[in-house]
């Protein structure tokens, strides 16, 4: 398969599972509602939504999730040119893989936050959100919630009482709750730093070392 149509199929895809999964869960769930995965105490499905960052994290007020969601544009623009620039230079799929797999996630929320308050009515603790319901959505273009539903609550415990500043305090492994496009997100930046890491290092030395006889010649 030619590398263009290759990222543009793993985009698709992981857009796809990501919106699906969302929405299942958005008019299947209450807010706050969980279930366990295979049985698992520890690998569940909790329904929450955040008007932030990944994991959980947020800018505060209405101007921040504005901000943030044109940021998302904007870095989302610019790894496309990228994206392009390396299917010409035919750079290895397994990079095109990572790249992809992290415009994919970005794409994947800010889908959330730009079109879910047009969409979809408020989700709450005693009701199910409804799909394009009559009365309209609860919020503005670029002021949707990002829906997550991951929660790895593995083991919990308390930091060491001889430990500066948390000594004491009671601590959770793992508490953020995240979803698939957070999750692309991750798989595709850590992929890079461990295997790929070299390409941007390569292009450090060529930069440097065509800089260096013009440093000389001065």
């Amino acid at each position: 398969m030619k590398r263009g149509p290759f990222v543009i199929m793993v985009v698709l895809l992981v857009i796809f599972l990501d919106q699906w999964l969302k929405i299942w869960i958005k008019t299947n769930l209450h807010y706050g509602e969980e279930f366990n995965m295979l049985g698992l105490d520890w690998a569940r499905i909790h329904f929450v939504e955040n008007p932030g960052m990944a994991f959980g994290l947020e800018l505060a007020g209405d101007y921040g999730k504005l901000i943030l969601s044109l940021f998302r544009i904007v870095v989302v623009s610019a790894m496309g040119y990228y994206l392009y620039v390396l299917i010409k230079e035919k750079v290895s799929y397994g990079m095109l893989l990572s790249i992809g797999l992290i415009m994919a996630g970005a794409l994947g929320n800010i889908i959330d936050s730009a079109f879910y308050g047009l969409i979809f009515s408020a989700s709450g603790s005693h009701n199910i959100a409804q799909m394009f319901p009559a009365e309209g959505g609860y919020g503005t273009f670029l002021h949707g919630e990002v829906v997550d539903m991951f929660y790895f609550p593995m083991f919990s415990g308390f930091f060491p009482d001889w430990l500066p500043f948390w000594g004491g305090d009671p601590f959770l492994f793992f508490r953020p709750v995240f979803n698939l496009a957070d999750a692309a997100i991750t798989t595709g930046v850590f992929s890079i730093i461990l295997f790929y890491r070299h390409l941007f290092q390569d292009e450090n030395e060529t930069t440097n070392s065509t800089e260096e006889p013009v440093l000389e010649e001065l």
